[in-house]
């Protein structure tokens, strides 16, 4: 077992990773701010798919502990305001206290539902994170960001709400359909476009045994890939600054997920897909700037292809993609803030209000007709 710590002072934090963890659930995860262990009532919340494989080794670990379980659909849907208030009146009605923890037993959507229930609860309550997805171990799990859903957008209503333990269980990889594998790949490869250029040379040397589901691939991967966020976390908890470059991808991949959630189309697009497509239209951009190597681009495009990912976008209108990407979280005074790669391994946070340009950008990046 690995562990690496999220150094924010009184909120700090162990991320564990290793292969067959979860069974130690009971000794890892523990207040380290009051040195206590695992609160005795625990409210687990999950999904039925990740619960047939998990939720048994889990229970048995924690088998001295009061154990509730919540289940929610599988699926970005429910992330919203009906399931967090179910979830809500449940804790409420089982008499949990504030000396209850939230445990999220699941990928990214659990994940973010489960924290914002643990903020919320009783103005506060343990939280902790056993991420089952790629994506949920590399990303979501860390950093403190939970939010569900409204109809006009992701992740609008939320709070910055840190996690008092990680536990990643790589075996939990083993059981994870091909598409969520490249959903997390997705991630993986945005660590290095942002922040290390040798740690993406690395990912286009060991595609086939990312793919293969390689022990010890995987494991670094997703090391690497934890390491860069605690850093950026750890300097700017709160997104006001260097965090932002986290989105890279997002404010275009957001616009993709909420158009086709706005259809009732919820399967045709999944998180880490729009992501990728996403970081092929920044990169595109930068090119049209003049700022991004097309030989980038193309290594960039040529890796997320190679992970099985979609490089090419739906075709949305024009005020479509301005309408849903002015809703993102990250416009300022009327402006859209993009995340852009200068060179793979660097990216900034910019004010791009050329749309001519912005539409170049969208329109080289669309499935052929």
């Amino acid at each position: 077992m690995q562990t690496l710590l999220v150094g924010l002072n009184e909120r700090s934090y162990p991320i564990h990773i290793g292969a067959g963890i979860l069974d130690q659930a009971a000794t890892l995860l523990h207040n380290p701010h009051q040195h206590s262990a695992l609160p005795k009532q625990v409210f687990v919340l999950t999904n039925a798919t990740v619960a047939a494989h998990y939720l048994q080794p889990l229970q048995r670990a924690l088998a001295a502990h009061q154990i509730e379980v919540f289940e929610v659909p599988d699926g970005e849907h429910a992330k919203s305001m009906e399931w967090f208030e179910q979830a809500l009146e449940r804790l409420c009605s089982l008499g949990f206290n504030r000396d209850c923890a939230v445990v999220a037993l699941g990928g990214g959507v659990v994940g973010d539902l489960a924290g914002f229930i643990a903020a919320s609860y009783q103005r506060g309550v343990d939280f902790y994170q056993i991420p089952t997805t790629l994506l949920a171990q590399v990303d979501s799990s860390v950093g403190g960001k939970t939010a569900i859903n409204l109809q006009g957008g992701k992740n609008l209503v939320g709070a910055f709400y840190q996690p008092q333990t990680v536990l990643i269980d790589t075996q939990c990889l083993t059981t994870l359909a091909n598409r969520e594998l490249s959903c997390g790949l997705a991630e993986v490869v945005k660590y290095g476009i942002i922040a290390d250029a040798d740690f993406f040379s690395w990912l286009e040397q060991n595609q086939a045994a990312l793919l293969a589901r390689d022990t010890t691939a995987l494991t670094y991967a997703i090391r690497r890939s934890c390491e860069i966020k605690a850093e950026i976390v750890a300097e700017d908890e709160r997104e006001q600054g260097r965090r932002a470059l986290l989105n890279l991808g997002h404010t275009f991949g957001h616009a993709i997920e909420t158009a086709f959630h706005q259809r009732n189309d919820h399967h045709s697009w999944h998180h880490g897909e729009a992501v990728a497509v996403g970081m092929v239209i920044a990169a595109r951009l930068m090119q049209l700037k003049g700022e991004l190597p097309q030989q980038a681009v193309e290594r960039i495009e040529q890796l997320l292809q190679a992970f099985k990912l979609p490089t090419r976008a739906p075709k949305l209108d024009l005020a479509q993609w301005q309408q849903l990407m002015q809703r993102d979280k990250k416009v300022k005074a009327g402006q859209i803030r993009f995340i852009l790669p200068t060179a793979i391994g660097q990216a900034e946070v910019r004010s791009e209000s050329d749309w001519s340009l912005i539409a170049q950008a969208i329109h080289a990046s669309e499935v052929e007709s």
